[in-house]
């Protein structure tokens, strides 16, 4: 078998990650009373002893220096109602000042980092390390603290270039036991 030859491009490699399923997220930082917030996919758990987990954030990102120099971080797993949410969160020059001014939220207790209302799940870390990957950050926190919804709606998806819904989770019946 031959191998094809190696040729990957900008465009190619965007279309082939587009067909990685991902969550929506959205991340949130407070930096002297200013929350900061941005939308992110490149999110994803890393250990369980000690609890971490990544984001990645464009280094060219505003978000990104307020969140290192924060050091404190929530992560917010988006339900499929809060498309609006993370299309205004991804909007590029929104302004800085009032930006979650539309999206209901509440301080962290762990962090004071925004949580915000309707989510699948809220973590709140502190950021354990800060690793540069071509124009990128990958961004390691601890979690500190969890907020579970106890009856999650469906997840915000996004792929090839687009939201997406699950059909119902509710079909799936329920998951497996663990052990």
């Amino acid at each position: 078998m031959t191998r094809p030859p190696l040729d990957a491009t900008e465009a190619q490699f965007r279309l082939a990650m587009g067909r990685f399923a991902s969550g929506v997220t959205v991340v949130t930082t407070v930096v002297d009373g200013a929350e900061h917030a941005m939308t992110a996919s490149s999110v994803c758990s890393v250990s369980v002893e000690p609890l971490l987990f990544l984001v990645c954030i464009e280094r060219d990102a505003r978000f990104h220096d307020a969140v290192v120099g924060a050091g404190v971080l929530a992560l917010n797993i988006l339900s499929a109602d809060q498309r609006a949410v993370s299309e205004w969160l991804a909007t590029r020059g929104r302004p800085v000042h009032g930006q979650l001014e539309r999206v209901p939220h509440v301080p962290g207790p762990a962090t004071g980092a925004p949580l915000l209302a309707g989510v699948q799940a809220s973590i709140e870390g502190r950021i354990d390390a800060v690793h540069a990957a071509g124009d990128h950050s990958i961004i390691v926190a601890e979690a500190l603290a969890v907020v579970l919804d106890p009856r999650p709606p469906e997840p915000l998806l996004h792929y090839r270039s687009g939201y997406r819904a699950l059909a119902s989770l509710s079909a799936l019946g329920p998951p497996p036991p663990r052990g």
